[in-house]
């Protein structure tokens, strides 16, 4: 880059003004080369070019100086050309400041108080979004929840007055009714059945809690946290928590077990004994509870083999399985459950329903956290650091085989309940049973969470995409889970006047009407579309369809209710038995709708 002085004068000769025909005019040693000198019969005589008449001799142009000096003009250029200089190359200045390298301590993985709060805010979070998600749900009690409640305020009676039981619930009951449905009638008691699916959402909300305190102490803040928020949305979370059935408390009472026996990894060996009436308590209230009770002894051996050595360890397991046994041993002595326990759990009738339909079912009901879970197995039986701080490196961390071990169980329980169903062929209950093998699944999807995210949040965005999929499948699902029966309201208006203490009902639900009529009525009174015996007047003893028919010929029922729903076979059979009948009219056919779609309960009174 050239300047011009203000004082520049132009000189009358400039060696630099043809440098393009010399062929270039700096060379590498900054001297102008040499020009030879013009030959005045250069044109000879031609008329056209003159002979030279220009610039006198050619001298050598001098080294340039540090300054940049004016040079002297041509008589045909009034530009002023200055040349360049070269300037030495100067050794890069040291810089004024370093950039210290970052201590350890900035990455410090002890525990601190504001790590703590930041967690259990988010925790919080996590459970106001659940506690949310349950309560927007709204019908009136579903034929499972009118069953335990009704039994429950016959219990409580049972007990507080002494009077007589009308059925034989633990002999049909999948748990004990003198656990939970006691506890919820006397809920419900007092603040009706929100009270009751309430005390549900407690459990539930409480479960969500222990799942994240165990999941901590198996990996991290973080890895607890996405397993929480996964869990939190799923159908089976969000229906339970506001379902007045046993399967919430069942599933607290197992979280709280697992959680005893992997806080107590570091404690004495028997120390995991406290974990024991827990578990064998939660098998009462829901005797499909026993099936994850195996996933609770290994999880005792698989926690405590890296801290307190291989005796302790398996110390630890045969202290637990001994006091589970014994105490499941003593409450099978000392009650007579025996009876539901077969006829709902081991002994349970099968049904129809095809493998195909059951994995497809459990895969649109958790297969998508239960892939994360996978991925997170995998991805912690390959690299097991859990920190991004350098001093994990340095950590003694379980081995490889541990590691896939806890993968293994974690995952796998969440596949006990669909593999039960598909022995048994029935999708009943199924919805709910998925959500307990997925509380074991939820720490390793954890884990799959913060690997697909990356260390410092590097992806947070696949981690949002994946917890809103799941989120966005648990409202549809439970949305359509809480509309599968339908509202009774309106049949409860209906027959209210037409029932007392000594009529003899049949319906498609009548558990509905007992819990909502329970002042008027009671179980022995209502016959169901389930199976009948019957005895006609002629003393001959039926049963199934052939006691439905004889039943109607002869008037039994004063009333009778059919939904067109819940067994539509029965139903139909009834509503041909009861045409042209003289001791039958129908009272009201009142609409509703349902997940399915529209459809009416037909009422029928006996007229004589």
């Amino acid at each position: 880059m050239t300047s011009r002085h203000d004082h520049y004068t132009p000189q009358p000769f400039d060696p630099y003004a043809e440098e393009e025909q010399a062929g270039g005019w700096f060379n590498s040693d900054g001297h102008v080369p040499p020009r030879p000198a013009a030959r005045q019969d250069e044109y000879g005589d031609d008329p056209q070019h003159p002979p030279y008449q220009g610039h006198p001799p050619y001298q050598e142009q001098q080294p340039y100086q540090d300054a940049i000096p004016q040079q002297p003009r041509s008589g045909y250029d009034d530009q002023p050309t200055y040349a360049l200089r070269i300037v030495a190359e100067q050794a890069p200045a040291e810089p004024g400041y370093h950039v210290p390298e970052t201590p350890e301590v900035g990455w410090d993985m002890a525990a601190s108080r504001r790590r703590a709060w930041v967690s259990r805010a988010v925790l919080l979070c996590i459970l106001v979004i659940q506690a949310v998600l349950s309560l927007r749900l709204s019908n009136t009690a579903f034929q499972d929840e009118a069953l335990y409640l009704a039994a429950g305020h016959a219990e409580l009676d049972h007990l507080l007055n002494g009077t007589r039981l009308p059925l034989d619930y633990a002999a049909y009951f999948s748990g004990s009714p003198q656990l939970y449905p006691v506890l919820a009638a006397l809920v419900d008691g007092a603040f009706g059945l929100a009270g009751a699916r309430g005390l549900s959402l407690a459990f539930m909300l409480g479960t969500t809690a222990l799942l994240y305190s165990f999941s901590r102490r198996l990996f991290n803040e973080r890895a607890a946290l996405a397993a929480a928020a996964l869990f939190a949305v799923t159908q089976s979370t969000i229906v339970m928590g506001y379902f007045a059935t046993y399967d919430a408390a069942a599933l607290f009472l197992l979280t709280l077990a697992t959680w005893i026996v992997i806080r107590t990894d570091r404690a004495p060996a028997a120390a995991v004994l406290l974990a024991a009436p827990v578990a064998v308590l939660a098998v009462g209230v829901k005797y499909a509870a026993a099936l994850y009770l195996p996933t609770i002894v290994v999880l005792a051996l698989l926690t405590a083999l890296p801290r307190r050595g291989a005796k302790s360890a398996v110390l630890r397991v045969v202290l637990l399985g001994a006091g589970m046994g014994a105490i499941l041993a003593a409450g099978v002595y000392a009650t007579d459950l025996m009876d539901g326990v077969r006829q709902t759990t081991t002994d349970r009738a099968h049904g129809t329903d095809t493998a195909a339909f059951l994995l497809r079912q459990s895969a649109e009901w958790g297969g998508l956290m239960f892939l994360t879970a996978v991925g997170g197995a995998l991805s912690y039986a390959r690299r097991s650091r859990m920190n991004e701080s350098p001093l994990a490196h340095r950590l003694d961390n379980p081995g490889w085989r541990r590691r896939a071990l806890l993968g293994l169980l974690l995952c796998g329980t969440a596949m006990l309940a669909p593999a039960y169903q598909i022995h048994l062929g029935t999708s009943v209950s199924l919805f709910k049973h998925i959500g307990f093998g997925l509380l074991f699944a939820a720490p390793m999807a954890g884990v799959g969470v913060t690997r697909l995210v990356g260390a410092h949040f590097r992806y947070p965005q696949l981690g949002i995409m994946l917890w809103t999929a799941v989120l966005c499948l648990g409202i549809a699902q439970s949305d359509w889970r809480f509309g599968v029966w339908p509202d009774s309201t309106r049949m409860i208006e209906a027959i209210d006047q037409h029932v007392d203490a000594k009529g003899h009902y049949l319906s498609s639900t009548p558990e509905v009407p007992v819990y909502y009529l329970r002042e008027k009525t009671s179980h022995r009174q209502w016959a169901s579309v389930f199976g009948m015996e019957y005895t006609d007047k002629k003393g001959k003893y039926l049963t199934g369809d052939a006691a439905y028919r004889a039943a109607l010929r002869e008037g039994e029922f004063d009333l009778i209710v059919m939904d067109g729903h819940t067994n539509p076979r029965v139903d139909a059979l009834v509503a041909k038995a009861v045409r042209g009948n003289p001791h039958y009219r129908l009272l009201a056919d009142v609409p509703f709708r349902n997940s399915s779609g529209q459809g009416e309960y037909r009422i029928w009174i006996k007229t004589s």
